[in-house]
């Protein structure tokens, strides 16, 4: 209202009921203010306002106004510093912003009472003030729900200015626990930054330094950083510790703001110390038990600050001693009645309670004292009095709050056993309401109405003590603010009990505030709220009925109206209505006498002469109020008609002299203008003619001009267009003929060449075979010896390689194939030359045989064939020894084959068994390999983090760049020659090459550096594709990131905006399509950061590891395969690595390096999440419908199944779901495939969706019984075929082990569509027909089971029976009996599972894009050929 109408709050306002009297203006907060100044100021007594209202009703806006009416009335001139006026109304703010939230029904609901003394001196000053509050409420800081907020300095600090968040590492307020528990961060035209600044300021009036405001909001971001802090179990029974990495770095964040101890922080939170007479025992809590801690430990600093701020500004704004009179404002909570009442709305109806009572008290009891004292005939009126429910609520000993707070006392007391004493105290009691559906709920009847309570958490809220850990934590902080917080306690008072009743102190403020309020004289405003939709000019006339009645307002105007409502002194009565009677007014009467005879002359009844005061009736005072207006309208006409006669004449006698004057004027300047017109008229006509005349040639002539351009450039357009017509056939003519010819004589070439070869080759292989020829004829007799002799050698090595494979068995994995191969060859050449040889013999043979015949018979040549006989028959017996040897040795030689065969089937068993013996500890090898690289990645990761501030001191001699130019060195010179080799960074000649370095300018590079950068990012934000089934995007940003050593520098800014990048792109989570290009792009560069990066400190452990694997049997075979280490094939990126895998170095990664990996890994995570996430709200929809058959579809099954069209149609629509869900996976997996994701995290993605399709059909048949069909088995059974052929459309390297998901549903459709389940016994059931399902899961399938079809059976009752007596029986054995399945919805991967399951990549041939291709400072991304 203050905002929509200004000027009834304004300056001027203020001036106009300054010194009114009451009731003469209209009704205003300024008239009560107004009233109770002159009340104080006249009769030197103390006053008091008390504002009332429900919750939005605009009790602090209107406590605001009546502060500000009092010191316009009371304030001083404007003089150098702070006036206590100001800074009165300049605290409104500060305790607005730590006091007041949004609520329900309110966005500024101030959640604390609030009563400011306003001290004034004997001028009517202001001279001093103070405040007192009431019931903070706590347990807001923890607990908010939607659409609420929390207090609004929460909001206020978040929205601070950009030094301030980063001072304090605030974010935004979705990222705090006590924040988000509310999708309400804003309020619709309120800035959390103004409102900032504004609160700062108001600091600064009220007298809080500037160190102290800091320390304020360091206290409020610490308690925003506490609600982070999650803990989970610990290694101990009932421990707990730090859950995550956020985690710990929330609790340090706490520990620097509040200026403690980490360590000492977290075992405050983990620990509780037990005192006992023998020993201090320490003990640990549970998470659930750490949380309660941080959260009772988040309300006592929040409590603590707040009444600090009150007790400040009390200082500040100071109080006069000497001041009698004042005046207290009080801005209490109104009644509420939500739908959960916990303590806080209980104390808040106690307090409106007493303040309805003392209203009754002062409003109805004065009423009828004032009737006394008038000595007038009045009857007692009755008016409701509540003292029965303050009784109810505060009577020792038998009250709520007494009984609450014994139930405090007792240790094993629950809000149970507090309820249950409710309920048997107060019984019968008329005001409490004990409802039937609960047993801790209990309800009151208060003046308002009936409230509804929880007292789940009475017992907690009640409770208000300080854990002595908490104390004496934070009391040793080394920020006086915080320790002030925390003063040490008296001795006598530690060693008391803790428990302090909140309920009783409360108590005793409100009596408190009673005897203040009693003391003085009360003046009362009552805020009505219009509406619950917070909207202007909507009125609620219930809601506004219901509030005035809560208010006591409508009891007020019944008792007024069955007593004398108005009353009025007898001047003010005569002054007033004295005209009535003028003849009263003449006489010489005593002012009683006449009140009676003007009231008598008007013919009123049933009204009272007092002593000193007229009473009337309800209605009297209206009723004389008409008769003086009518009196006063008659004499008002009278004198209107008189004073409009002498106005009209004189109006009238003017105006026709005026009329007169105007007329002779207006017919001179009409003549003129008509002489006027008729000159230019006749002028136009003439300029007309020619101007149409000089438009037309002109016309005429333009024409004339442009068609005879239009027709020249159309002829010459023709005529070109001609001649290039007839250049082209001729250019194309001789194109043509050049080509042919070249075609022609490229064609001959090639077949001359052919040709020649083809000739080349048949004249070398028929050399060759003539080569042979001869080579066979020369050979002589010798050759059969050698022959032999070759034969024993290859038997006699053929002996000792066998004897060789019996004692080397253990190599007989790689020598098996490589033996027989050459067993099996000498065998063939053995027998090829056992053959040559006898073809030689026979042929020598036939020879010998063919000279002996063709020799003449001559003496001389007698011993020749003698001789040649003789040699014929020493050959014939040589070759009958070579065949009998031949024989033997083919004997030994099947012998030792029949050994050798023996020999190799006992050495493939051992074989198969060693494989796989070696299968299993290669496993454990690599199991135990991959751990070992784990645990150093992370010891270095820590040790890295640990040593951070460390090592950036030693090395602040060094530049930037004499840094890179030294670590460049170093790492050439480790490349190039010994591993021992280093630099020595002390020496002169490079301390003064750094000398020399330092001098130069750095801005330009670091400028060209920014440039590419910024370059890249541009680049990489556009959608680059693919090449080769490889992201162009992940490649081109590991090629940068290599080439500008980003992985070994200590600070850079590339990474994140890189991860920003990534952010940016993937905010719409519906788009797949960019999903699926993302999570491609961050998977492959994760793998190569994978398989390059490693963590410094990771060499010096690495000897030690290959010391300890190869001194095992295993660990020696292994050592070749791990040689090496995994890498990318990037021989092109520099000019020196060309030897590929091999040839790649690791490359030692410093903390951001190592920080951007872990960023991009859980980007790789959360894309996941989405991608999957995204698929499972397009099926779900679908999965709803396919669990059941449609009520006409399974109509038509039960009839029958006939093979007409009408079947045909039905069948296509009962899968018509199921397709829809194909279709749905098939497009997805498309969307994957074009993005090249790789087919491992494909696999990974369908597995859980086919695992959430199979957990959402399974409990849904078992939760509903009209699925538990046989007509809606084969309905299902339908849809599962289409799945389990999709699965094979997709093939093993896509869908994997996704149909292996759907093992549940499977089995159980199947089990219903299966004939003759009675004639199946438990142990078929549950062992060959559904070995997955557990008992209770077939007990309830069983028993929900109809057939809709056939009207069979489900299984029989002996089987029934033996399902009841396992599930007792597992129900004795503690195993959960829930039936239904949980959905998996973590990230089933890790990084080492994606880089194994990845080939190598070769990026060296990547293209870069057209937006740095032409840049010189990508030029190292450019294909280099050897």
């Amino acid at each position: 209202m203050k905002s929509i109408l200004p000027h009834l709050y304004d300056g001027h306002m203020m001036q106009q009921y300054k010194g009114a009297p009451f009731g003469e203006l209209s009704p205003h907060v300024f008239a009560v203010a107004d009233v109770a100044y002159r009340a104080m100021i006249n009769e030197g007594k103390s006053n008091s306002i008390l504002v009332s209202g429900e919750s939005g009703a605009g009790k602090t806006e209107t406590t605001k106004m009546l502060m500000r009416y009092l010191a316009f009335l009371g304030g001083r001139a404007a003089t150098e510093g702070r006036t206590v006026e100001q800074q009165v109304l300049e605290s409104n703010p500060v305790l607005e912003a730590f006091g007041n939230a949004k609520t329900v029904r309110n966005n500024n609901s101030s959640r604390f009472g609030k009563f400011v003394e306003i001290q004034f001196d004997k001028q009517g000053r202001i001279s001093g003030a103070a405040i007192r509050t009431y019931l903070l409420e706590r347990s807001r800081v923890c607990q908010i729900s939607d659409p609420e907020r929390n207090y609004h300095c929460f909001y206020l600090l978040c929205a601070a200015p950009q030094e301030e968040i980063e001072k304090f590492k605030l974010a935004n307020p979705k990222s705090f626990h006590y924040l988000n528990q509310s999708r309400c961060y804003e309020l619709v035209g309120v800035s959390d930054a103004h409102d900032y600044l504004a609160t700062r300021r108001a600091m600064d009036v009220v007298g809080i330094s500037a160190k102290e405001q800091e320390a304020i909001f360091r206290v409020v971001a610490a308690i925003l950083h506490l609600g982070n802090i999650e803990f989970t179990k610990g290694t101990e029974v009932d421990s707990s510790v730090p859950k995550d990495d956020p985690a710990k770095f929330h609790l340090k964040m706490t520990a620097e703001l509040l200026m403690c101890d980490v360590d000492a922080l977290e075992d405050a939170l983990c620990k509780r110390v037990m005192i006992t007479p023998e020993e201090v025992i320490k003990r640990s809590l549970d998470p659930q038990s750490a949380a309660i801690s941080r959260d009772g430990l988040a309300k006592t600093i929040y409590s603590r600050l707040f009444d600090w701020l009150v007790d400040k500004i009390n200082v500040s704004i100071g109080q006069d001693a000497t001041s009698k009179s004042l005046i207290g404002v009080l801005d209490i909570y109104g009644f509420e009645s939500f739908k959960t009442n916990s303590f806080e709305q209980f104390c808040i109806n106690f307090t409106n309670e007493k303040l309805q009572q003392h209203f009754n008290q002062h409003v109805f009891k004065m009423e009828q004292e004032e009737y006394t004292k008038e000595q007038i005939d009045w009857s007692y009126i009755e008016f409701v009095d509540n003292q029965d429910v303050l009784d109810l609520i505060e009577k020792k000993p038998g009250g709520i709050v007494a009984l609450l707070d014994e139930a405090c006392m007792f240790p094993k007391s629950t809000h149970e056993t507090f309820a249950n004493k409710l309920y048997q105290t107060f019984k019968t009691h008329k005001r409490f309401i004990k409802p039937k559906l609960s047993r801790t709920d209990f309800a009151i009847g208060h003046y308002a109405g009936e409230v509804l309570y929880q007292s789940d958490q009475f017992l907690d809220k009640n409770k208000d003590y300080v854990v002595p850990e908490h104390q004496d934590l934070l009391g040793a902080s080394k920020c006086s603010f915080v320790a002030g917080l925390f003063p040490p306690l008296p001795e006598e008072t530690a060693k008391s009990s803790k428990f302090s009743s909140i309920g009783s102190r409360f108590k005793l403020q409100l009596q408190s505030l009673m005897e203040t309020l009693n003391s003085t004289e009360p003046h009362y405003i009552r805020c009505v709220k219009p509406n619950n939709l917070l909207k202007p000019a909507v009125f609620e006339n219930v809601n506004i009925m219901q509030q005035l009645r809560c208010g006591g307002v409508l009891e007020a105007i019944r008792i007024s109206c069955a007593g004398y409502p108005t009353r009025k002194p007898f001047f003010e009565f005569i002054n007033r209505f004295g005209l009535l009677a003028p003849e009263v007014l003449e006489g010489n009467y005593d002012e009683k006498v006449a009140c009676t005879k003007i009231l008598e002359k008007k013919g009123l009844k049933g009204f009272q002469i007092g002593k000193t005061k007229v009473f009337l009736r309800a209605g009297q005072m209206a009723e004389l109020d008409a008769r003086r207006a009518e009196v006063l309208s008659i004499a008002a006409k009278t004198i209107q008609r008189r004073v409009r006669t002498h106005y009209a004449r004189k109006r009238f006698i003017a105006l026709r002299r005026a009329t007169i004057v105007m007329q002779s004027i207006c017919r001179g300047s009409l003549a003129c203008k008509v002489f006027h017109c008729m000159k230019r008229e006749s002028a136009a006509v003439k300029i007309q003619k020619n101007m149409r005349k000089y438009q037309a040639r002109s016309t005429y002539n333009k024409l004339h001009i442009s068609v005879l351009v239009l027709q020249t450039g159309l002829r010459a357009m023709a005529a070109r267009k001609e001649f290039r017509f007839k250049r082209q056939t001729k250019a194309a003519t001789i194109i043509q003929a050049v080509w042919r010819c070249h075609k022609a004589v490229k064609y001959f070439k090639k077949l001359k060449k052919g040709s020649i070869v083809a000739q080349c080759r048949m004249r070398g292989k028929i050399a060759r075979k003539e080569l042979r020829k001869l080579k066979m004829a020369a050979r002589e007799t010798g050759a059969l010896k050698e022959a032999k002799d070759k034969l024993e050698k290859r038997v006699e090595e053929l002996t000792w390689r066998l004897q060789l494979e019996k004692r080397l068995r253990t190599d007989l994995e790689e020598a098996k194939a490589q033996e027989i191969t050459k067993l099996q060859n000498s065998l063939q050449e053995m027998q090829h030359k056992v053959d040559e040889t006898n073809a030689l013999v026979v042929k020598e043979r036939e020879s010998t045989k063919k000279a002996i015949q063709d020799a003449p018979p001559v003496v001389k040549e007698t011993q020749v064939v003698v001789e040649d006989t003789q040699k014929v028959d020493s050959l014939t017996a040589e070759v009958d020894s070579l065949k009998a040897s031949l024989e033997a040795e083919k004997q030994r030689a099947d012998d030792n084959e029949r050994k050798y065969n023996e020999a190799q089937t006992s050495g493939e068993e051992r074989r198969k068994k060693l494989e796989e013996t070696e299968k299993k500890v290669s496993q454990l090898q690599e199991n135990l390999t991959r751990l070992e690289e784990k645990l150093t990645n992370l010891e270095s990761e820590n040790q890295v983090l640990r040593q951070q501030a460390v090592s950036m001191a030693p090395n602040k001699f060094l530049s930037g760049r004499s840094r890179s130019i030294i670590q460049r060195a170093a790492e050439s010179g480790h490349i190039g020659g010994d591993a021992k080799t280093t630099m020595d960074l002390h020496s002169p000649s490079i301390n003064h090459r750094e000398s020399e370095l330092e001098d130069k300018p750095q801005k330009s590079l670091n400028e060209k550096q920014q440039e590419n950068q910024e370059l890249l990012i541009r680049c990489i934000a556009q959608h680059l594709g693919f090449a080769a089934n490889r992201p162009i995007a992940a490649c081109i940003i590991y090629k940068c990131l290599l080439q500008w050593r980003s992985f070994e520098v200590e600070r850079t800014s590339i990474f994140d905006r890189i991860i920003q990048t990534i952010g940016n792109a993937i905010e719409t989570q519906d788009n797949n399509d960019i999903l699926a290009y993302w999570l491609s792009n961050a998977s492959t560069l994760l793998l190569l950061l994978q398989r390059t990066l490693k963590a410094s400190g990771a060499a010096g452990m690495a000897p030690q590891r290959r010391r300890s694997s190869s001194a095992t049997l295993f660990g020696r075979m292994t050592q070749s395969f791990r040689g090496t280490p995994q890498g990318v094939n990037l021989s092109l990126i520099n000019g020196g690595m060309s030897g590929g895998v091999d040839s790649l170095r690791q490359v030692e990664a410093k903390y951001p390096a190592l920080l951007f990996k872990q960023q991009l890994t859980a980007y790789v995570e959360k894309i996941y999440g989405m991608i999957r996430d995204n698929l499972k709200k397009e099926i779900s929809p679908l999965l709803g419908l396919c669990i059941q058959a449609p009520r006409t579809s399974r109509a038509s099954l039960v009839k029958g199944s006939s093979r007409s069209v009408a079947n045909t149609e039905a069948q296509r629509a009962l899968i018509a779901h199921w397709q829809g869900i194909v279709k749905s996976l098939g497009n997805f997996l498309n969307t994957l495939k074009a993005n090249h994701v790789p087919p491992f995290l494909v696999r990974k993605v369908f597995t859980q969706i086919f695992s959430f399709i199979n957990v959402q059909l399974f409990n849904s048949l078992l939760l509903r019984r009209e699925c538990c069909s046989f007509s809606n088995g084969e309905y299902v059974k339908a849809g599962l075929a289409e799945l389990e052929h999709w699965c094979y459309k997709a093939t093993d390297e896509y869908a994997g082990s996704a149909w292996d998901e759907l093992k549940h549903i499977r089995q159980a459709i199947g089990f219903l569509v299966i004939h003759q389940k009675p004639k199946k016994t438990l142990d078929e059931i549950s062992h060959d027909l559904c070995p997955v399902l557990s008992i209770q899961q077939l007990y309830r399938i069983s028993t929900m089971y109809w057939d809709d079809k056939y009207g069979t059976h489900s299984v029989s009752s002996d089987v029934i029976s033996n399902m009841r007596v396992l599930m007792t029986e597992d129900s004795n054995n503690a195993v959960s009996n829930s039936f239904l399945l949980d959905d998996d919805s973590s990230i089933p991967f890790s990084v080492d599972d994606i880089s194994k399951s990845m080939e190598q990549i070769d990026i060296s041939d990547i293209e870069p894009p057209p937006l740095i291709r032409e840049n010189s400072g990508f030029s190292f991304l450019l294909p280099r050929t050897d």
